[in-house]
C-alpha cells in the first residue's frame, strides 16, 4: 500500500476536493505539468501527502498566452456582470470551506479554525468584490473650459501574476484574485511549492464555475512551480502587475527585476511587529491580544507580534501571567478542534527558531518560557519568551517565523513610539492604553509608522475591509478592502471637448 496520506482511509476526504496521489499543477483552461514532480508533506508529522507535476517552461509560455486571450474576452465582460462570477466562486467555496479548511491544516499546517477562516476570508473578499463591481470608477471633474468634460476613466491593467506565499495559501490568494477579477483582469497564480495541493484544489473549484459558465478556464490559470516560475513571471512583459507576497529579501528581488522593465509590483513582506502596553492598559486584554498575536499561526503570519513592550510599572506582572497562559496552550494536531498551537510549517524553520533561540542567548536574552523543539513527531516548537534584551539587539531586529516574543520595559511615550518605528519593516503595530490623546498622538504623523496601526487589540487579525499591507521593507503594497482595487487598475484621465471652440487650459492663446 503508499504510504501517501491521501491513500489512507482517514484522508479519503481529500478527494471530494478532487485530488489524487499525482496530480497536475498546471492549469490554462485545461489541466497539464510537465515539469519536475514534487511532493508535499504534512507539517504535522513530515508524511508524505501526494504529489504534484509542476509547470515547465513551455508550460509557462502556454499558459500566459492562453490567460492574456482569455483577457480579452473577459475584459469585455461588464463589471457588475464580472461580480456575478465571483459571486458564484465565493458560493463554491463557500459549500468547500470545512473540507478546503482541513486541507491548509493538514498541507500548511495551521489548526482546524485558523484553516476554515481562511477560506471564510476568501469568501468574505468575493462577498466585498461583488458590490465593489458596481461601484468602482472615477469622479468628473470640473472642467475650466467651457463645453469640456473633464473624467477619470479607470480600465483592467491586463494579466495579473499572484505569487503567494506558505503561510495563507488561499487568503491572500482571494484578497487578489477576487479584486482582480471584477477589475476585469485575467490572473496567474503561482502558489508555494510546499502548498501546492491547496493551490491545485482551490483552482479546481474556481475552474468549474468559469466552465459552467462557459468562460475561459484561463481567466483563472494556475503554474505550480519553484523559483524559475517566480523569477519568470518577475521578468515577463506580458505580466502587467505582479503581486509578490514573502520574505523581504526574496520581495526586493522581485522588485528589482519587475522595475527593471518598468514593469508594476505589489509587495506584501516582512513584519516586525510591535505591542505596546501603558501603565494604564487593560491587562485582561492585553495578556490574551499577546498570547494571539505572538503564539497564533505558530508565529508564522506576517502580522504576528515578534515584540512586546512593557510599561517598566506592569512588566512583571504581565511577563508572570504570560507564562501561566502560555502554559495552558493545547498542542496538538492541527486538524483536531480543540487544538490551539500546531507545527511549524517545515523542518528549516525549526532550525531557523533554535539559531534564533540560540542567537538571543548569546546576546544577552533570558528565555523564560519555551525555548526547545517538542518531543513529538512534525515540526513543533515551544512557543517561547525572551527577556533582557537591548530594544535594538541584532536578533530583535531580524525577523524570525517564529513563536518567539521579545518582551522589554520602557519609561515613557516618546521612547517606545521610536523604538516601535526603529526596525526596517512597517507592517503591523498596536498599543494598550486608556488615554484618548496617547492614542491620537499613536495614529499621529508622529506615532506608528506601520500600514497597520491599532489601539486595544492584537497585531493580527485583520478585517477585509480596510486596505492591508506596509511601509517600508513590507513593500508598500496594499490589498483587500478600501481602494486597494486601485492596484490592479490603470488611470486615465480624458477630457471631452463636446463645443465647437477650442479654448486651451490655462487660458493660452495660440493664434
Amino acid at each position: 500500500m503508499s504510504t501517501l496520506l491521501i491513500n489512507q482511509p482517514q484522508y479519503a476526504w481529500l478527494k471530494e476536493l478532487g485530488l489524487r496521489e499525482e496530480n497536475d499543477g498546471v492549469y490554462n483552461g485545461s489541466w497539464g505539468g510537465r515539469g519536475e514532480v514534487i511532493t508535499t508533506y504534512c507539517p504535522a508529522n513530515n508524511e508524505p501527502i501526494a504529489r504534484v507535476r509542476q509547470a515547465s517552461m513551455a508550460d509557462y509560455e502556454e499558459t500566459v498566452e492562453k490567460a492574456r486571450e482569455a483577457w480579452s474576452i473577459w475584459a469585455d465582460i461588464p463589471a457588475p456582470k464580472r461580480g456575478e462570477i465571483v459571486r458564484q466562486i465565493g458560493d463554491a467555496l463557500r459549500e468547500k470551506i470545512q473540507v478546503l479548511g482541513s486541507l491548509v491544516s493538514l498541507e500548511m499546517g495551521k489548526i482546524l479554525v485558523e484553516g476554515v477562516g481562511e477560506v471564510q476570508e476568501y469568501v468574505d473578499v468575493c462577498d466585498y468584490a461583488v458590490g465593489l463591481s458596481r461601484m468602482i470608477g472615477g469622479p468628473i471633474l470640473p472642467s475650466e473650459r467651457p463645453g469640456h468634460a473633464l473624467i477619470e476613466q479607470w480600465n483592467p491593467v491586463g494579466l495579473v501574476g499572484i505569487i503567494t506565499a506558505f503561510n495563507f495559501p488561499v487568503a491572500v490568494y482571494g484578497w487578489n484574485n477576487a479584486i482582480a477579477m471584477i477589475c476585469g483582469n485575467a490572473c496567474l497564480w503561482k502558489g508555494a511549492p510546499t502548498t501546492s495541493l491547496i493551490s491545485v484544489a482551490v483552482t479546481k473549484i474556481i475552474a468549474k464555475v468559469l466552465e459552467d459558465n462557459k468562460l475561459p478556464g484561463a481567466i483563472c490559470s494556475l503554474t505550480c512551480g519553484g523559483a524559475d516560475v517566480g523569477t519568470a513571471m518577475a521578468k515577463d512583459e506580458r505580466v502587467d502587475l505582479l503581486s509578490f507576497t514573502g520574505s523581504t529579501q526574496v520581495g526586493k528581488q522581485v522588485a528589482l527585476m519587475v522595475q527593471e522593465r518598468f514593469g508594476r509590483s505589489l509587495l506584501e513582506l516582512g513584519g516586525n511587529n510591535a505591542i505596546i502596553a501603558f501603565e494604564d492598559a487593560d491587562l485582561s486584554l492585553v495578556v490574551p491580544s499577546a498570547l494571539f498575536a505572538a503564539v497564533g499561526t505558530a508565529g508564522q503570519r506576517c502580522t504576528t507580534a515578534r515584540r512586546l513592550f512593557l510599561h517598566e510599572s506592569i512588566h512583571d506582572e504581565v511577563v508572570n501571567r504570560l507564562k501561566k497562559a502560555y502554559a495552558q496552550i493545547r498542542v496538538g494536531n492541527p486538524w483536531d478542534s480543540n487544538v490551539l498551537y500546531g507545527p511549524l510549517h517545515t523542518k528549516q524553520a525549526v532550525s531557523m527558531f533554535l539559531g534564533a533561540v540560540e542567537e538571543a542567548k548569546k546576546e544577552g536574552g533570558t528565555v523564560v518560557y519555551g525555548g526547545k523543539v517538542m518531543d513529538r513527531p512534525g515540526n513543533y516548537v515551544e512557543p517561547t519568551i525572551v527577556t533582557g534584551l537591548e530594544h535594538d539587539a541584532s536578533i530583535v531586529h531580524t525577523e524570525t517565523f517564529a513563536p518567539i516574543l521579545y518582551v522589554f520595559k520602557f519609561k515613557n511615550e516618546d521612547e517606545v513610539f521610536a523604538w516601535n518605528n526603529e526596525v526596517k519593516q512597517g507592517l503591523s503595530s498596536s498599543i494598550f492604553t486608556k488615554d484618548m490623546g496617547r492614542i491620537f498622538r499613536w495614529l499621529g504623523p508622529k506615532g506608528s509608522d506601520c500600514g497597520i496601526v491599532n489601539v486595544n487589540i492584537p497585531t493580527s487579525g485583520a478585517e477585509i475591509g480596510g486596505a492591508f499591507g506596509g511601509e517600508k521593507h513590507t513593500g508598500g503594497g496594499r490589498e483587500s478592502g478600501s481602494d486597494a482595487w486601485k492596484q490592479y487598475m490603470r488611470r486615465s484621465t480624458c477630457t471631452i471637448n463636446y463645443s465647437k471652440d477650442l479654448p486651451l487650459a490655462q487660458g493660452i492663446k495660440f493664434q
